[in-house]
């Protein structure tokens, strides 16, 4: 089986973090978010992975290359040369996809994290005599969204509504689909969108079915989204690996540490933190909610919640880092400094405190 995972372009909603890196090599739960797509799909015996991208490239591609050995799995890029929309990378990868074979194919939002259950996908999917398979998930205000209109004893869908006034139900695409070979006749190669263009037409023919996705699911594209998705990932992640967490007297609720990491004396650690490789962390640290990221080192006395620490940063002495900042890679905060909010740019020495959620370049 083959998979295409759409890239897509800058990131622009995850910066600073995507000036340092592409989107999907940015660090979620101690490593980069695609790679937790590309293992689950290749547990489901998915051979060769397609990364539909329109930026740096090289980057990702030199950056997995070391994966391919390692998982067993090509791993090639489709780049578009303009941004093609979230249906013509398809058409661009016709000749990757369409093999011969018949068997479908996944297509994958690369900021999606979930439990990724292909293998019940692939089942369903098997199960009924439609054109393709989209993975839905519930929400507690679908108002905000489009909504998956379907039949709830088959799943075959019936319509789209696109942020309903008035109840219709409550599942939205949760941006991952299972497609049959045929469905490319159906895409031209021009920005087109799967969402609103493709899926309707293919609705329309009752050849389109929806399976709800059980268990989580994040869009973790942007940052108060990253940190709630990290909560529902160290919260299944206890549910179905708990020895991969973190214990001790010093820990919290569900963290990750990766086995490198120096922790000091008196340290409180958690709920939900994950830390990664290389960090060291001196006496009397309060981590929660946060995500630090590899190479970081955080001072005595430090306070970090509700934050992301990006790559090589340093957090002074007595710090307090909390509301949403963002730390972007090799930012390095003073001692007693204090950031409210504050989204730092790279290669940054924060010397005076950030009082209001502000941009500092």
């Amino acid at each position: 089986m083959k998979a295409l995972i759409l890239v897509g372009g800058f990131g622009t909603r995850l910066r600073p973090l995507t000036l340092s890196f592409p989107k999907p090599l940015v660090d979620f739960a101690n490593k980069p978010m695609i790679l937790h797509q590309i293992e689950a799909l290749k547990e489901v015996g998915v051979t060769e992975v397609v990364l539909a991208i329109n930026y740096r490239p090289e980057v990702m591609i030199n950056f997995l290359k070391d994966f391919e050995d390692k998982l067993g799995i090509t791993i090639t890029c489709s780049q578009e040369t303009e941004p093609l929309g979230t249906a013509g990378p398809l058409a661009l990868a016709r000749d990757k996809l369409a093999d011969g074979s018949g068997e479908p194919f996944f297509v994958l939002n690369s900021d999606v994290i979930s439990e990724y259950p292909f293998a019940e996908l692939i089942k369903f999917h098997k199960g009924h005599d439609g054109e393709a398979t989209i993975m839905v998930t519930k929400v507690d205000e679908p108002s905000k969204y489009g909504v998956v209109v379907m039949e709830e004893a088959t799943g075959r869908v019936e319509r789209f509504v696109e942020k309903p006034k008035i109840f219709v139900g409550n599942k939205i695409n949760a941006g991952i689909y299972l497609l049959n070979p045929s469905v490319l006749d159906r895409i031209e190669l021009r920005p087109t969108s799967i969402e609103k263009e493709v899926f309707p037409q293919i609705a329309a023919d009752q050849k389109l079915y929806a399976m709800v996705l059980p268990g989580f699911w994040m869009d973790v594209g942007q940052p108060r989204d990253y940190i709630t998705g990290l909560r529902l990932y160290l919260y299944s992640l206890r549910k179905k690996s708990a020895g991969r967490l973190a214990t001790g007297a010093h820990v919290v609720g569900n963290v990750l540490v990766h086995e490198s990491v120096k922790i000091g004396e008196g340290c409180l650690i958690g709920p939900d933190v994950a830390i990664g490789p290389g960090c060291v962390v001196e006496d009397g640290v309060r981590l929660s909610r946060c995500t630090v990221m590899r190479g970081v080192r955080i001072k005595k006395h430090a306070c970090i919640s509700n934050s992301i620490i990006g790559w090589h940063s340093t957090v002074g002495q007595w710090a307090r880092i909390e509301n949403m900042t963002i730390l972007g890679e090799d930012v390095h905060v003073c001692d007693e400094v204090y950031s409210n909010g504050g989204v730092v740019l790279p290669h940054k020495e924060i010397k005076s405190s950030i009082l209001k959620p502000e941009i500092v370049m």
